[in-house]
């Protein structure tokens, strides 16, 4: 299940979020020379991401900050990047553009100190700016619960996109992190899970001070959960689902 889209049109232009991406980008172009040797693009990682046993030993602090903008591949990367699309743009629009920075890179190293604190022993360095979009996800799920979201799903051959409310893609997608983190064994590496759900309760905390200033609870009822403007429409998906041939 991928999402695609929300139906959340921002009321600002969102030039924080392009800059991030652009960054993101930008930073990964830089050693992407390094994909042909990996030792030289894991010394990069060691050098710049969050490897735990160092950070929980009082070293390389800075790398906190630092390992939001690098990523594994270009996989990682689009889907990082994808998701900071779709979502960043509504979250600059309700918190501006300044707090909406200080809000990412806070809600990055949150989601970093959790990994850390769930693998305090790892040599394994941590990259990606999903903790950063994670926080954007969970600020996202308390301003707007039920806006729209098209999602992609795939079952086999079967392709349909579907819109769904925020609420649920957005739980479904916490839920996936905290049962993985769980179950996952991380001594082999991998996805940083509790970056994931570190990084989206980190992002519900720092803007539940602007939620209540808006009102709490009265916002949603004014508001219904929904985006304070008219929703975007979207032409019916051209993707037809395609059954099995018996």
């Amino acid at each position: 299940m991928f999402p695609i889209r929300d139906h959340n049109p921002s009321g600002r232009t969102p030039f924080v979020t392009y800059l991030l991406i652009a960054l993101n980008v930008a930073v990964f172009l830089s050693y992407w020379p390094f994909q042909d040797t990996p030792e030289a693009e894991y010394r990069v990682f060691l050098e710049w991401g969050v490897v735990p046993r160092l950070v929980a030993g009082g070293e390389g602090w800075q790398t906190l900050a630092t390992s939001m903008f690098l990523h594994g591949d270009l996989f990682h990367l689009a889907g990082n990047m994808l998701f900071l699309w779709i979502f960043g743009d509504n979250m600059e629009d309700a918190l501006g553009h300044v707090r909406f920075v200080l809000f990412y890179l806070a809600s990055g190293v949150a989601a970093a100190v959790l990994q850390v604190a769930a693998d305090p022993g790892s040599g394994i360095p941590m990259v990606g700016a999903s903790g950063a979009i994670a926080g954007v996800l969970g600020g996202y799920l308390l301003f707007f619960p039920r806006a729209r979201v098209d999602v992609l799903i795939i079952i086999v051959i079967f392709f349909r996109i579907v819109p769904v409310p925020a609420w649920l893609m957005l739980g479904l997608w916490l839920l996936f992190q905290v049962v993985n983190g769980l179950a996952a064994d991380t001594d082999m590496g991998g996805v940083a899970y509790w970056a994931h759900a570190g990084g989206f309760a980190a992002g519900m905390l720092l803007v539940l001070p602007v939620w209540l200033a808006r009102g709490g609870p009265a916002f949603w009822r004014r508001t219904e959960g929904a985006p304070p403007h008219p929703e975007a429409q979207y032409r019916r998906s051209p993707i037809p689902p395609v059954k099995r041939r018996r």
